[in-house]
């Protein structure tokens, strides 16, 4: 059987075009190995930047659980410090941006920063870090989350952190992609079902 996270890795991999620009987060396993593949298959002329100010590390060491770790530095063709990455993407110059939150909205919005009021919130949040930043200015937001639950998928955000160019939305069940403004469904992943997408979508 497929992992979840397999599936997604590999989806995530597929929407990196050859040449793109493209930058993770931090506690970014997924997209960053999907970056890794995409240069090792399809998209070789892919750059890869990261929050250590590395672009395109070579052959990071993956066992110290981190996607922010040295080896993304220690190991990189070049240097390219992180408020580089928001210069670029300011510019156009970021092609996509792989991040993620905790609601996300048919329109592409997306919640990190509370659940519940703001001003007396059930739970306070990370924020969105660059979020705010990367979300409206990057080509191509791709949004992942490794839960698909009604609560995540909302038909009004508690608070906005960002809204923008959100291309795709990645899961353990599904790709959901932007069409006319709104998100739908893209495709269905191996083990999961039409049925199961819809209960656990709010």
């Amino acid at each position: 059987m497929i992992r979840a996270c397999d599936m997604m890795t590999v989806c995530l991999s597929r929407l990196i075009e050859d040449g793109n620009t493209v930058f993770h987060g931090v506690s970014s396993h997924i997209p960053m190995v999907a970056t890794l593949l995409a240069k090792r298959t399809h998209a070789p002329h892919a750059v890869h930047l990261n929050i250590p100010g590395g672009a395109d590390p070579h052959n990071p060491r993956l066992q110290s659980f981190t996607s922010a770790g040295d080896e993304l530095w220690d190991t990189a063709e070049a240097a390219f410090p992180l408020q580089e990455v928001f210069d670029l993407s300011m510019r156009g110059g970021l092609d996509v941006a792989f991040l993620s939150g905790v609601q996300f909205d048919s329109f592409g919005g997306v919640n990190a920063s509370v659940i519940g009021d703001y001003h007396r919130p059930k739970v306070r949040l990370p924020g969105g870090a660059g979020s705010a930043v990367l979300i409206p200015t990057a080509r191509r937001a791709i949004l992942w989350r490794t839960k698909h639950a009604r609560r995540t998928f909302c038909e009004k955000l508690d608070f906005v952190t960002a809204r923008g160019n959100v291309t795709d939305i990645v899961t353990p069940l599904c790709v959901f992609t932007m069409y006319q403004g709104e998100m739908i469904l893209k495709s269905v992943h191996p083990g999961a079902s039409i049925e199961e997408v819809a209960q656990n979508t709010g």
